[in-house]
Parts: structure tokens; sequence; C-alpha cells
């Protein structure tokens, strides 16, 4: 900025000010004449800068431009807040208006002046990026950072500029001309930006997959790193314009709809329906341009997958049938559990391998997905505590086999036919009808009752006579049933010996034996025959009996005697 041509304005202000400003309002005043007095030591301290940096060929000279453009933006603030303090006077007074005359030069300099500096800004971050290009290491980082600086200057520069149309605004003063040549500037500058943003998206789209390809190259690393530290600052430059630009009243969805689809820690402010409408309809645009591009492959991958599933869904079939005749030919004693688990594992494996097939010819990777099953396996199965220790109880069940389908257990409490068994629960009918489905860990860890897992079971039946019946005819009708019913075996032989001889009858054990499908028909029928036999032998079955003594005590009164 060229502070002489200012300085000779400013200066004459300020001599205005000190011979009228005591006529206005005292407070107003006060606060101009005060203000005045602080631009003129401004101007004052800018131009010994100004003439210092022109006689200065050292390398001093970036540090003093620095500071010479502070101080500028410095007194620009004092400078709009001036034009608001003069606003402040009253309209009619001679002094106002005498000093809106010198604000309005003032201010027609100062545009010009910040114009003249965004260009020379501009010269500066060009001829700074072809020299950097030609540099590495340490000084290609430090180059790095005085463009950064040069860049900041300049987005403190449009700021100024805006700020010097809204002090315009203010003074009633026309400003089309410096607002469409700002509009311009800005429109270029976020152009530029938002262009490097959707390119930094895709070289970033691109050095990703090459990082996924070779996990382990660190010059690929490197450069991802860098690469995303420049797009959070051009996110960040362009961000400030589209602000800059929403102060002037300009429409910036496009670029607010680039930002949304960087994705890089946008802000809520940018959003907005338009915004929101701008990106899914660019988004509906990729979608249906890449889907009318690649539709022929995902047609033929997609027919391609049905194709594999198809197969291997047959191929599934045919080997759980295979699974099947061979375990029901197998001369293996195997469980009815571990048959279905045979056949259901296999046919079920067969899918498994045709899907992943499947998945990889569509172009699908498979190791993150398996690497996602075994976090999400790792989860389910922390959840699910319980379910696992059945699935531990129920691979002990298949593997010792306390018990099988169709047998008559008693565990837990219950009893009844096992009816189905799985690795998670067995399922028991009882006697009644009734379907009682227990979870495998409570029957592992209790007693396990097979009452079918023999194939000879003994009858126990105890039968009493009398005391007064013949024992040893006792004795030869009992041997005499036994040896007549056709469902008791001959091996083991039955044992039929008298027992006890309780308190009121002999009692007699009968313990023939019979296949374990027959144990209930002989248990009966020999309850049965026995009453029937004992009736027509004449043989008693006692009732119990208790014998009661009683004995009478009598108690004489003694006789009265009489009184004399």
């Amino acid at each position: 900025m060229k502070v002489s041509i200012k300085c000779a304005v400013l200066l004459a202000l300020s001599m205005s000010w000190s011979a009228s400003v005591f006529s206005a309002e005292e407070g107003s005043t006060a606060n101009v004449h005060s203000m005045s007095e602080a631009i003129d030591q401004d101007v004052v301290e800018l131009n010994l800068l100004t003439e210092q940096i022109e006689k200065n060929n050292s390398s001093d000279v970036e540090a003093l431009r620095f500071r010479k453009d502070g101080r500028s933006f410095e007194l620009l603030i004092a400078l709009d807040a001036l034009s608001v303090e003069v606003s402040k006077l009253p309209g009619e007074s001679p002094e106002r208006g005498a000093l809106e005359d010198l604000l309005t030069r003032s201010l027609e300099t100062v545009g010009e002046a910040i114009f003249q500096r965004l260009s020379e800004l501009q010269s500066g971050i060009v001829a700074a990026l072809e020299e950097r290009d030609s540099l590495s290491g340490g000084a290609r980082i430090a180059k790095d950072v005085y463009i950064q600086s040069l860049q900041s200057m300049r987005f403190q520069y449009y700021g100024a500029l805006v700020n010097h149309l809204d002090s315009r605004k203010i003074l009633d003063l026309s400003s089309d001309t410096q607002r469409d040549r700002l509009v311009a500037i800005l429109y270029l500058h976020a152009e530029k930006l938002a262009g490097q943003v959707e390119y930094a998206n895709l070289s970033l789209s691109g050095l990703q997959k090459q990082l996924d390809a070779e996990p382990g190259n660190t010059d690929i690393s490197s450069v991802l790193a860098d690469m995303n530290f420049q797009q959070k600052l051009i996110v960040a430059n362009l961000e400030k314009l589209i602000g800059l630009r929403d102060r002037l009243g300009e429409n910036s969805n496009q670029y607010k709809a680039v930002l949304v689809k960087s994705s890089n820690g946008i802000s809520i402010d940018l959003l907005s329906f338009s915004v929101v409408r701008t990106v899914l309809r660019d988004w509906g645009t990729a979608m249906g341009e890449t889907a009318k591009a690649s539709a022929p492959d995902i047609i033929f991958k997609l027919l391609l997958f049905v194709a594999i599933i198809m197969v291997f869904r047959f191929l599934s079939r045919m080997t759980k049938n295979v699974v099947k005749r061979s375990c029901e030919k197998s001369t293996l004693d195997l469980s009815n559990l571990l048959k279905e688990i045979l056949i259901s594992g296999s046919g079920g494996s067969v899918m498994v391998l045709g899907l992943f097939m499947a998945l990889s010819q569509v172009g699908i990777s498979l190791g993150p997905m398996l690497a996602g099953l075994g976090v999400a396996g790792f989860v389910i199965g922390f959840a699910l505590q319980d379910t696992l220790g059945n699935f531990a109880a129920g691979a002990m069940i298949l593997i010792y086999r306390p018990y099988d389908v169709d047998d008559f257990v008693e565990v837990t409490g219950a009893s009844g036919l096992v009816k189905k068994m799985n690795l998670v629960s067995t399922t028991i009918t009882t006697f009644d009808n009734q379907t009682l489905v227990v979870p495998n860990s409570k029957i592992w860890g209790d007693v396990i009752k097979n009452v079918t897992a023999q194939k000879l079971r003994r009858v126990d039946l105890e039968f009493g006579i009398g005391y007064g019946d013949d024992i040893e005819h006792t004795e030869r009708v009992l041997h005499d049933i036994i040896d007549n019913h056709e469902l008791i075996l001959k091996k083991p032989a039955a044992l039929i010996k008298l027992h006890t001889l309780g308190e009121s009858s002999v009692n007699f054990i009968v313990r023939p034996w019979a296949k374990t499908e027959d144990y209930w028909d002989v248990y009966w029928d020999l309850m049965r025959e026995v009453k029937m036999r004992f009736d027509r032998e004449g043989i008693s079955i006692p009732f119990p009996q208790r014998d009661i003594h009683v004995i009478a005590e009598a108690n004489q009164a003694e006789p009265n005697k009489g009184v004399s």
C-alpha cells in the first residue's frame, strides 16, 4: 500500500478536525477528536516505515514489509471506525459535511492502495511458488511457510476491502466499481481453490489405494500425509473466501458443495437446503454416469454371482446326501446328533465356500470381510456367553454320548423320552406328552440317568405273605409264574429269595430279567399274575397289622365314713 498518497489526505483531515471538532455534540466530537489524533500518529510512523523499506536492500526488507502490512491493517481498522463515528454526528452540521468530503477522498485512495497491494502479493506468491519447486528439505519447508504467510496476508486484505466497502455504504458512497473488481478477484480465487480441493480429493483417493496395496511403503505414506496437510490448508482458505462472498451477497452454494463433498470438518454454517440439493444432484449425476459406463460389467458380475451360488447350492445338497448315506452305511456307532451335525455342517461348508468364491468374483475383498467377521464374532461371543456354554456342553454330549435320541432319561428333575438333540438344547417328551426343552449346560452339569442305555433290565419286585403261610409252597408258585412268562429271559436267571421278616408279613424279592423294551410289560404282568395265583393257592397277602394291648386299672374309692 502506498502510504504517501494517503498521508496528505489524512493530515489535511486531521487539520480540519482540529478547527471544527468542538462545534459538534460533545460525546461524538470528543471521540472523533481522539481517533483523529491516533490516526495522525499512525500515519507518521507508517511514513517512516515506508521510507526505511525504500532505502533498505538487506534481508530485513521482508520483515519490514510484513510489519508495514500489519500497521496498515491497524490504520484501515481505525479509518473504518472513524467513518462510523462521523456518521453519528448531526446530519445538518457543517462539520460533518466537511469531514465526509475528506473521508470520501481518503477512502477512494485506500481502495486503490489495497488493490495495488493485492497485486503485489499475488506476484510475490507466484514468484515464491516457482522458486519453491527448485528447493528441497528445510529450504523448501521454509519457503512453504513464507508462501502461507503471503496467502494469509492476502486474505486479510480481502477482508479489509470488504470492510472498506461497508465504510463507503455508511457514508452513502457509490462502491459498484470497487465491489465488481473485488467480486471478480474472489470468484477467480474461489474457482482455483475449488479445483485444488477436487484435485486433492482424487489424488488422496489414488494414494490411499496405493498405500492399501503397499502398506509398508514409507514414501507413499509421506506423500499422503503432506497432501492431507495441503488439502486442509486449501479447504480453510476456501471457507474464508466463502465467508467473504457471503458478506458481499454473492451465491457460494457451489463452493459449499465442494467443501461438503471433501468431508474435512465442514462447519454447519455452510450447510443449507440449496447446498444439500447441489451435493445430491452432483452425486446423482456421478452415480448415473458411473452406472451407465459400468452397467455391462455390473450385470455380468451379478449373473456370475447368481450362477456360482446356484451351482454351490446344488453341490451342497449333493454333499449332504452323500454324507447322509455314508453315515447310514457306516459301521461306526454314530449318535444321531453327530450324524445331523455332519450332514448339515458339510452342506453349510460348501455353501460358505461358494459364497466367498462368488463375492471374490464380483470384486469384493475377502480380507477385510473376514477381519470384520472375526471382530463381530468376538463381540457376539462375549454377549452370548451362556449360549456358548450350551454349545460347549453340547459338544461334550456329542463326544461322550451319555444318551441319544429315543432314550429314556432322567436329567435335572425332568424325565422322559429324548425326541430331539442339537448343540444348544435337548428336547424331551414326558409320558404324559409334555415337551421339555432343557439347555445342554444344565444337563451336562448334573447327574444324567439313562434308563434305556442297556439292552437288558432287571425287574425288581417284592411280595409279602402272612406268617402262617407255607414258605416253600410260596417259592414254588413264584418260580412257576416266572418260568411260564414268555417275556422273562432264562439268562440271566431270575432271583427269588425270602428277603425280610416284616412287622406284618414275610417278604420275598422277585428279580427276573427282561429286555429293556419289555420292562413295563413284565412288571405289570407279574404284579397281576402273583395276586391272582396267591388267591387261588390260598396264600394271603396280609394288611399291615399292629397289636394294641389295653390294660384296665380299677380305682376303688374308699367308703365314706359316717360323721358322729
